[in-house]
Formats: C-alpha cells, sequence, structure tokens
C-alpha cells in the first residue's frame, strides 16, 4: 500500500509555480515585466495574433494558465481580468497576406516586436516570451519553451492573443459562412478540409499553406486548361 502511494505521488504532475521567473527579475530590481505570446501560428487561414502584457509587480491573477489548457468560458473570464489589472498591454494583427509574404516565423517575430513597442502607458524594463528568441530588443529579455505554461506575464499574453483572435475568427464566420470558422477557426480539421474541397479558399486563407496551395494551384491550372480550350476553339472555327 506504501509503495502504491509512493508511486501516485511520483506520478502525480507537479504544480508549477507560474510567477517563478517574474518574483526573481523583481528580486533583482525589475519592475516591468512584459510577458509576450501569439495564437495562431498553425491555422490554415486568418492572422497570427501576438499580444504583450505587463502585470503589476507580484500580482496575482488566480486561475491563471497557458491558454489552450483553459475551457473558452474560463479563457473569457480571465482575458476581462487580464485587461482590467495588467497595468499596460497590446495586441497585434499580423495578417495572412503578411504572413504568406513573410512566413509565419518572421511573421510572429515581427508582431512581437510591434506588440512590445506598442506598449503606451508603461515600457517593460524586462521580456519574458514564449520560445520565440528576439535578439532584435535591447530591452533584457529571455526566450522560454512553453513559457505560456511556465510564467504568469506569459500566460497572461497568450490568453488575450488567443480570444481576440477567436472573436476576429468568429466575425470572418459571418463574413465566410461556408467554412466553419467560428467552430475551428481556422484550424485543419476535417469539416475545413471538406469546406476548402467544396468551395476552394477564401480571402483569408493563408495562400502558402498546405492544403490551401493546392486548390490555388488546381484552380489556376483549370483556368489555364479553359483558356486552352477556348483558343483551341476559336483557331477551329
Amino acid at each position: 500500500m506504501k509503495d502504491q502511494q509512493t508511486l501516485k505521488l511520483k506520478t502525480k504532475k507537479e504544480q508549477v509555480n507560474l510567477y517563478k521567473y517574474e518574483e526573481e527579475l523583481y528580486d533583482e530590481g525589475y519592475t516591468y515585466v512584459c510577458g509576450v505570446d501569439e495564437a495562431g501560428r498553425g491555422p490554415l487561414a486568418g492572422p497570427v495574433v501576438i499580444a504583450s502584457c505587463i502585470l503589476p509587480p507580484f500580482a496575482r491573477i488566480e486561475g491563471i494558465n497557458d491558454s489552450k489548457q483553459l475551457s473558452e468560458k474560463k479563457r473569457e473570464e480571465l482575458y476581462k481580468q487580464i485587461k482590467r489589472t495588467a497595468l499596460d498591454y497590446c495586441v497585434v494583427f499580423i495578417k495572412e497576406k503578411d504572413v504568406d509574404e513573410l512566413n509565419i516565423y518572421n511573421a510572429t517575430k515581427k508582431g512581437m516586436l510591434q506588440a512590445i513597442e506598442g506598449l503606451n502607458k508603461v515600457k517593460p524594463d524586462y521580456v519574458l516570451i514564449d520560445a520565440m528568441p528576439l535578439t532584435e530588443l535591447e530591452t533584457g529579455n529571455k526566450s522560454i519553451v512553453h513559457g505560456d505554461a511556465l510564467s504568469a506575464s506569459i500566460a497572461a499574453a497568450s490568453i488575450l492573443a488567443k480570444v481576440e483572435r477567436d472573436h476576429y475568427m468568429e466575425m470572418m464566420d459571418k463574413k465566410y459562412p461556408n467554412y466553419g470558422f467560428a467552430k475551428h477557426k481556422g484550424y485543419g480539421t476535417k469539416a475545413h478540409f471538406e469546406a476548402l474541397a467544396k468551395y476552394g479558399p477564401c480571402k483569408i486563407h493563408r495562400k502558402t499553406f498546405y492544403p490551401v496551395s493546392k486548390y490555388i494551384a488546381e484552380a489556376k491550372q483549370m483556368s489555364l486548361d479553359l483558356f486552352d480550350d477556348t483558343e483551341d476553339s476559336e483557331d477551329n472555327q
């Protein structure tokens, strides 16, 4: 029985102190610690959204966590609380056109730099970033892999970015009702693939992402074939 209890203790997921990085920085003399994260790197449609967020030193927001680990209802509640509590925050949308032109990595980096620069009320003296190295920053900074699950500031930014993007994709669902954007938010679900096959890409699809690129290439080929058939018909007259 004792061995079973020990095993349970060993296998039980340890509680992560989401304020560890922030508290260490406060102890070092930093005051305005900014978290930065994105939402929407993987979808086939819509923007990548980046948020920066500065929480008050030693502030605690109950329930804060990586946005992907929260229910939609909880995200919405925390989204409102973060906006009320934060000393400053900024949300940046990098549209699908820029994603196609820059590639998703550079588009995300562009958005992160803009989100940090866009903080108007308070300028950060240290920046915590989810995974992405930002060597361009002159401000002290640290890139943390899985940072949205390890840092409260990054988690707050991830919630802001995720909820803002979800709201946007729900609006796009009304504009492009054939694709189901309100449900899958542009991600590659079975329903989304079926809609793409039936209707082809719409304006907010990322043209360089597969299988969107495949359907665009097929549509172009069909246009060329139709043009060739028209020319052949005219030549035979």
